[in-house]
Parts: C-alpha cells; sequence; structure tokens
C-alpha cells in the first residue's frame, strides 16, 4: 500500500518525522495500525492502535476508545491520519474522546449528535488552531478576506496554523482552493492575549482550555478559513487576484443577505 502524500507541503510540518516513518512501514506491508502503534511504542504514550475488526458490532466508535483506550484503525488514508493526529495531539484528542463518550452516554448515540457530539466531530474532523495577532483574528472572524491576506500579509510571519482535522489533512492531499477549515482563532499579542501556547505545549494547553469546554464547544465558536489562502501554503496567492474568488473567499451571512437583497430589487423579473 502506497499514500501519496507530499511530506514537504506546509501544513505538514509538524507530523514529518512520524508521517515519513510510518508511511515507510505500511509501504513495507505493515497495516496501518501496526505501525501507528509502533511510533507510540517509541514515544511512551499510553495509546493502544488496534485493528478494525476489533470494535465490536453495535458498539459506538467513540465510547469503545473511551472505555478501552484502543483506538480502531483501518488501512485508509483518513485513519492513517487520524493516527498521526493522535500521535500529534494526544491530549486534544483525549478531551474530545471524553467530551463524546460523555454525551454519548447522557443521551445514547441517537439519530442526530446534538450541538455539543457536532462541534467536536468537526474539529476533529476538520478543525485547526490558528495563533494569530489579534489583527489576523479579528479579520478572519469578520471575513475581510482582503485585510487579512493582503493588507496585513506581513503579520502571517507571526502567525501559525496548526492542522487539528484528520479529515482536512486527507482532503489537502489533493490541494483544492475552496478547500477550509474550521478554526479555533487565539490571538497572541494585545488585550487579553493568551500567554500559554508561547511557553506550553501546546496540546496540553488546548486540551484544558476554555475552547475545549463543552458549553464553549456546543456553541461552535469556529471561523472558517479557506486554508490555501495562507501566505506560503500555495504559492498562486502570491497573485493576490486569487482572493477575488467570492464563492471561495465569502462575505459574512448578513453582507450575504444584503447583496442577494439588492440582486432581486435589480431583477426586472
Amino acid at each position: 500500500m502506497t499514500f501519496p502524500i507530499d511530506w514537504n507541503a506546509p501544513w505538514l510540518q509538524g507530523l514529518q518525522t512520524e508521517g515519513r516513518a510510518a508511511c515507510l512501514q505500511v509501504e513495507q506491508g505493515r497495516p496501518v495500525w501496526q505501525a501507528l502503534q509502533s511510533l507510540a511504542d517509541a514515544q511512551a504514550l499510553p495509546l493502544r492502535f488496534v485493528p478494525q475488526h476489533d470494535l465490536p458490532e453495535g458498539k459506538a466508535y467513540e465510547q469503545f476508545i473511551f472505555e478501552t483506550r484502543c483506538i480502531p484503525t483501518r488501512d485508509n488514508l483518513h485513519d492513517f491520519f487520524n493516527g498521526l493526529i493522535w500521535l500529534r495531539w494526544p491530549a486534544l484528542k483525549q478531551r474530545c474522546n471524553a467530551l463524546q463518550a460523555r454525551a454519548i452516554a447522557q443521551a445514547g448515540v441517537g439519530a442526530q449528535r446534538g450541538p455539543l457530539r457536532d462541534a467536536v466531530t468537526v474539529l476533529d474532523e476538520n478543525g485547526a488552531l490558528l495563533l494569530a495577532p489579534a489583527a489576523l483574528c479579528e479579520a478572519l472572524r469578520h471575513r475581510r478576506w482582503h485585510q487579512l491576506f493582503v493588507e496585513r500579509r506581513a503579520l502571517w510571519r507571526q502567525a501559525r496554523l496548526l492542522p487539528i482535522g484528520h479529515a482536512l489533512l486527507e482532503k489537502l492531499v489533493q490541494p483544492r482552493k475552496p478547500i477550509t477549515a474550521h478554526v479555533l482563532c487565539v490571538h497572541t499579542d494585545g488585550a487579553g492575549a493568551t500567554a500559554g501556547p508561547a511557553t506550553a505545549d501546546i496540546d496540553t494547553w488546548l486540551a484544558g482550555s476554555i475552547w475545549l469546554e463543552a458549553d464553549t464547544l456546543a456553541c461552535k465558536p469556529f471561523a472558517p478559513l479557506p486554508v490555501l489562502g495562507v501566505p506560503g501554503w500555495c504559492h498562486e496567492n502570491e497573485n493576490f487576484s486569487f482572493y477575488d474568488d467570492s464563492l471561495v473567499f465569502r462575505a459574512p451571512r448578513s453582507a450575504q443577505a444584503s447583496q442577494q437583497g439588492m440582486a432581486t430589487a435589480q431583477d426586472p423579473a
């Protein structure tokens, strides 16, 4: 089995060492779960990757992980990246799993996840953490794309965008302009700045932060970020017309509604 991954891609910067090692083992014929387990053992992490068939029929995936500390893993790219994120963000993943398991214990699996489980799933699958100056965070929250990527482009040298979602990484194997992450935006300067990530392990800090409290997550505190707009993540965005695509770099919903209303009023039909 071979995974077509470009390990020089900027979004894989923090996963290169473990990722290359695991990929090599998979290419040599080892199952994905065994390749990941060898890395967990080497790092002395209390994680146990197991083959997918160890998950009992009818058992919720999240509940099984919470009860057994075993992570069922299939031989595919999606689960490969999930395993790498477990290795990179063990405290965060355990916190997400605990929130999921608690919600399942309280309300069952159900036809719908509910606000908390839905938000945790969004973070787990498609999330990212942006550590950046307040000016960038503010521009992102308000979807001021030209301000975010052009006017304040130099500030990105002081920023870090850290992928969390394994489905996000899977999509980026074949980069496309519309790929959008759900971002937790943490400003690192000015009043109310977060000092934790600069001085402590980011994984431990984030897992214990207000961002991972149930009430906070249930409100879905995410900002949508088309990740290929990030300076250095796509050479095409060096031409600033890249950001003129309104189907990707969308206006806030209130502005969209206003524009739609104007279009309707001007339509003679």
